[in-house]
């Protein structure tokens, strides 16, 4: 066989026997019940072990016969739908750490400014600020290894500071000039699903979860009673940009705005018989006027939440069109420490609501760019355009919802596209933005620390001539002319980097208290809540 032969085939062979020996494993693996140790519980070869070893042993040239059995399984995945992925063994313990809601590290989160590492924030009593890391803090070396230095990435630093939890790293930085060194106590970190929650405004409060974790719920509830303690009686929810998680939290969740006996959602599959979620507990917050805002990046639970509440008429839902994933995954533990998330059923809203976006096997990337021919098409910018493919469907109070495309908002607010150009042709902006602020921040702490308020701290920002003259110097550094940037561009970036200050000065919450005062989708929720208590005149 040719060597262009074998190019093309060989993946295909492979492939096939991945896809033979995956269903034997699985069967094999029922018939021992729970005892069974691994995916693949036969001692005899596979024929794919066999395929490779023959490769590895009789081919004409030296081929990495890891890599293609890598290929061979992603192009069985690859067959499949878009959201079933392959997980190698490297790679597994950071996706369970996100899905469980917490790592073992020293909870620093950093940049690289001017080739060095840089603390940007740390968790609140974390072990990194309980050992004395400060903001601005230039970290120079973790147990002897130089960090710092334009070879550094994100992934050999982090590989420093996360480990068990009880071990130390030493790390040797400068503060305000001056060496020190100190040595960090690595502890359970966690990740935080809610971002910001306050009170927007007297009686109205505003919580942004930015995904669906194991603790999402505990965290969620937390801050609800708080907030309840603190006189909320409307609440605005933030999903923009959430793309899901844990089912169960997102289900758990519905069920305080949804009363006893309303379903929530049901799932199902050819091997996964239909299950019907309801709410079955008095809810915390079932009555209170609630808007929900959403985007293209709302997806998978974000998507479960906002149905349930859109279908039972239980909220006003704000933004743009829902990303569109209908479809459920289960994690399968494989026996050489990898994973695979399979998709093994369908989800539907309360009405019957599948709102999963067309899809054709094995085109994930033509997948993936329909959020982009959104914005080519005009979607994102102007409602008329807005496309309803799938099937028409009546709330429980009669309005008129659609399926298999996302959730479409009852509310449309288009997308701010100064912004989203500005980003999407100059990717590095954001590296601009983060290191203005943090110079900003690094020459004018007892000005920034002396505002009493995020409202306070825009207006001291917005006057200060320093940003203008920092980003000007910052934009040359990559060849970019910020005097080039439209009117409107300009005041995004400027936006951005008031935010990213307050995120430095008083954490995530922070920057959302500052961010959303120009928010349109922000503004827009406070104003439906307004107008449904009769406090303003309906404007649309």
């Amino acid at each position: 066989m040719s060597q262009k032969k074998l190019q093309i085939w060989l993946p295909l062979l492979l492939a096939a026997a991945v896809f033979t020996g995956m269903i034997f494993g699985y069967k094999l693996r029922g018939n021992m019940g729970s005892y069974a140790p691994s995916f693949f519980s036969s001692k005899k070869k596979t024929s794919l072990e066999e395929i490779l070893e023959l490769v590895r042993t009789k081919y004409v040239d030296t081929v990495n016969t890891d890599s293609l059995g890598m290929m061979a399984v992603q192009n069985v995945i690859n067959q499949l739908d878009p959201h079933s992925v392959y997980i190698t063994a490297k790679n597994v313990q950071s996706v369970n750490d996100d899905m469980k809601g917490s790592f073992e590290g020293v909870g620093i989160e950093f940049g690289f400014i001017n080739d060095t590492v840089t603390v940007l924030k740390t968790i609140t009593g974390g072990p990194a600020e309980t050992a004395g890391i400060r903001v601005a803090d230039q970290l120079m070396s973790a147990n002897d290894s130089i960090i710092s230095g334009v070879q550094s990435n994100g992934e050999r630093i982090r590989s420093f500071f996360r480990g068990p939890r009880g071990t130390d790293v030493r790390v040797k930085l400068v503060r305000n000039g001056t060496a020190k060194e100190i040595t960090i106590q690595r502890g359970v970190i966690p990740v935080k699903s809610v971002d910001a929650a306050y009170l927007i405004e007297p009686g109205i409060a505003f919580i942004r979860l930015n995904k669906f974790s194991a603790n999402t719920y505990e965290d969620f509830m937390q801050n609800l009673e708080r907030l309840q303690k603190e006189g909320m009686k409307q609440l605005i929810l933030d999903l923009r940009d959430n793309g899901g998680g844990m089912l169960d939290d997102a289900i758990q969740i519905a069920d305080e705005f949804l009363s006893d006996n309303k379903d929530i959602v049901y799932t199902e599959g050819k091997a996964s018989t239909k299950q019907v979620y309801t709410a079955r507990r008095p809810g915390l917050f079932e009555d209170g006027d609630l808007v929900v805002l959403i985007d293209e990046g709302s997806a998978s639970a974000s998507e479960v939440l906002t149905g349930a509440l859109q279908d039972w008429d239980r909220a006003t839902i704000v933004g743009r069109r829902s990303y569109g994933k209908g479809l459920v995954q289960e994690q399968f533990q494989l026996s050489d420490g990898s994973a695979l998330r399979l998709t093994i059923s369908r989800y539907f809203t309360p009405i019957g609501r599948s709102i999963q976006k067309p899809y054709k096997r094995g085109q994930t990337e033509v997948y993936k760019d329909e959020i982009m021919n959104r914005f080519n098409d005009g979607e994102l910018f102007i409602n008329d355009t807005s496309r309803h493919i799938g099937k028409v469907f009546k709330t429980k109070g009669g309005r008129k919802v659609y399926g298999a495309g996302g959730i479409s908002p009852d509310v449309f607010v288009p997308a701010d596209s100064a912004e989203f150009l500005l980003f999407k042709n100059h990717s590095e902006l954001k590296t601009v933005i983060e290191e203005v602020a943090f110079k900003y921040f690094l020459a004018h702490q007892a000005k920034i620390k002396a505002a009493q308020s995020p409202l306070q701290l825009h207006q001291l920002l917005a006057a200060d001539e320093a940003i203008p003259a920092l980003l000007q110097i910052q934009t040359a550094k990559i060849n970019l002319k910020s005097e080039l940037f439209s009117t409107a561009q300009q005041q995004v970036i400027k936006e951005n980097i008031y935010a990213m200050v307050a995120r430095m000065l008083w954490g995530n919450e922070g920057y959302f208290k500052l961010a959303n005062i120009t928010d349109k989708l922000v503004l827009t929720a406070l104003e439906q809540i307004k107008k449904q208590t009769g406090l303003v005149k309906n404007r649309f």
